[in-house]
């Protein structure tokens, strides 16, 4: 077995989501223990039950392994496995992030600064010139924008990008081999025309069901800096989507609307209730989000001469627009005790800016 399909295949075990994946990968010294080991030995380094090893479908997994990679090599689409640099770095800090993601396209999924933009299918014009005006101004701070191809404010925040020639990604609740709903084939070909991308967690061959759409609103909150509602009803695909993102620890905001509007009451329960922040424009998210349009400083004062120990974690957060802590740990292999007081050194010296999710970034 080659060590992709074998990495692949754990997507494909019957049983084991994502967190238990990684789990079990916490216990194993190689995967070979895992296809090749009994399932007594498994049960003995992971304590999963009887009933939930009885489910291993080891040799199966490889066999669609093999197929999903043919089809990926075939059609351009690269799997990226969830400890893989290439993976969406804000994502691999959400415990239920997918294992693999597929991806077709060639915008960069660490991409500096990232929003996503989402809202009911049945918008009002409204709603559309919000779209416009929105995305007009986050495109002069660089910005990514991130949606799920859906009909409504999902598709028009995709357009208004492609517009702009900004990039932007759309996240699939089904497999690459097809685009639902066939309305947006059209735009999805004109994202990948453009050095847009498409993503998603499922195989090639997985069908749009109901199921997959809810979960595919994890991957658009997770993908993003920040999550920006700007129509939705009272229940639906974006207040799912919020409630993901506010679990995660991302800023959200939303516009607000006439309380006599439908598509409004969602945007206005999610201010009402401090989920999320109520914007009337642009510049509020950027203000929030401590985006200036040119970037942050990339230059320190001459009074200050960092230590060895500040400089490796200022040279990291300067590769990113901010950082979580976790992820900062893992950058720098400094322990989270080191880097707490170093960071709380350099907030009070005036360099170094905590944002909200503990998040961090030059100020």
């Amino acid at each position: 077995m080659e060590v992709l399909e074998k990495r692949l295949g754990l997507s494909f075990l019957v049983g084991l989501g994502p967190i238990r994946v990684k789990y079990l990968l916490s216990k194993l010294n190689d995967l070979d223990e895992l296809y090749q080991g009994s399932l007594l030995h498994l049960k003995k380094i992971t304590g999963f039950s009887e009933s939930v090893l009885s489910q291993l479908n080891r040799k199966e997994a490889i066999e669609q392994a093999k197929r999903e990679l043919e089809y990926c090599s075939r059609e351009g689409i690269k799997p990226l496995f969830f400890d893989d640099d290439a993976y969406p770095r804000r994502l691999k800090q959400c415990p239920d992030a997918p294992i693999v993601l597929y991806h077709k396209g060639a915008t960069d999924l660490n991409h500096r600064r990232m929003v996503s933009v989402v809202g009911t299918r049945n918008f009002t014009p409204y709603g559309k010139s919000l779209v416009h005006e929105l995305i007009q101004g986050l495109s002069q701070a660089g910005v990514c924008v991130v949606s799920g191809l859906a009909l409504g404010i999902d598709a028009l925040a995709h357009e208004e990008a492609l517009n702009l020639k900004i990039p932007t990604i759309g996240v699939l609740g089904h497999g690459l081999s097809t685009i639902f709903p066939r309305k947006n084939l059209r735009l999805a070909e004109e994202i990948l025309s453009q050095n847009g991308s498409l993503v998603s967690e499922y195989s090639f061959n997985s069908l749009p069901i109901k199921e997959h759409f809810a979960l595919r609103n994890r991957i658009v909150a997770g993908l993003s800096d920040a999550l920006i509602v700007v129509e939705s009803k009272t229940r639906g695909g974006s207040l799912i989507t919020a409630s993901f993102a506010n679990d995660y620890h991302r800023e959200v905001f939303a516009f607000p609307g006439s309380i006599r509007q439908e598509c409004s009451a969602g945007c206005n329960d999610l201010i009402k209730e401090h989920k999320a922040h109520l914007i009337t424009s642009s510049d509020d998210v950027l203000s929030m989000m401590n985006w200036q349009t040119q970037g942050p400083s990339q230059q320190l004062s001459m009074a200050f001469l960092p230590t060895e120990t500040e400089s490796l974690i200022l040279s990291t957060l300067k590769r990113y627009e901010s950082v979580f802590i976790d992820e900062l740990v893992q950058l720098t292999q400094l322990s989270a005790s080191t880097l707490q007081v170093n960071l709380l050194g350099l907030q009070l010296k005036n360099v170094v800016l905590a944002l909200s999710g503990n998040r961090y970034a030059i100020r």
